[in-house]
């Protein structure tokens, strides 16, 4: 899409400092449990790289057609700047985890389906998938306040695509983060380790779901 940098810079420009230290909590306090520390893990679409950045692991790569992502990345992050639908420079069966956070809505279904065939092709033999990903059920209100959305999914739409493509879902929280940080997520960050921990809490005020899916 044109203009993508200003439109980020414009969504996420006065919430960068509070992105990085929110990223640091989600990545050690929830998802650092799915990935041993000597995982090869890909992050796809990265953005800013909160993700690939904060998490631990023995191989450290990011995606994203944006070449801009060299200047956000840690030295340690191997960047490609590459399609989702067309990942070059990663190998067959080569990575242990891929990692992508709110990015389908992006992409049209075909690419959708394209994204995850690629997904498929560069995950070792029951490698793993985490999404994270606005879920329409619950976010339908505001879903759209984001000029480039494209296709709304919700969690049972998305558990359909991946195991029509050959991915067994482990796991799948309809609800679990707020839709956005500017939405009611907690702003003093210790509420947010509290936060990770009550899944009642989650329930009430999530509004993007996360699956957990291994390649079969």
């Amino acid at each position: 899409m044109e203009n993508l940098e200003q439109i980020y810079k414009r969504r996420f420009g006065k919430d960068v400092e509070f992105r990085k230290k929110m990223w640091k909590i989600l990545c050690n306090n929830f998802f650092q449990k799915y990935i041993p520390k000597n995982a090869v893990v890909l992050d796809v679409a990265t953005g800013y790289c909160e993700f690939i950045n904060n998490i631990k692991a023995g191989e450290k790569i990011t995606l994203d057609i944006n070449p801009d992502i060299k200047k956000f990345a840690n030295p340690d992050v191997k960047c490609l700047e590459s399609s989702s639908t067309e990942m070059k420079g990663v190998k067959d069966n080569s990575v242990d985890v891929v990692f992508t956070s709110n990015f389908f809505e992006h992409l049209s279904k075909k690419n959708i389906v394209k994204t995850i065939k690629e997904m498929y092709r560069v995950l070792k033999q029951d490698g793993q998938l985490l999404i994270l990903q606005p879920n329409i059920r619950y976010c339908y209100k505001d879903f759209w306040m984001f000029f480039d959305h494209i296709t709304p999914l919700d969690d049972r739409s998305l558990t359909e695509v991946l195991e029509i493509n050959n991915f067994e879902v482990l796991e799948c929280k309809p609800k679990f983060l707020p839709y956005t940080t500017k939405s009611k997520i907690p702003k003093l960050l210790f509420l947010l380790k509290i936060y990770l921990k009550i899944t009642l809490i989650q329930k009430i005020i999530g509004k993007q779901a996360f699956i957990r899916a291994k390649k079969l």
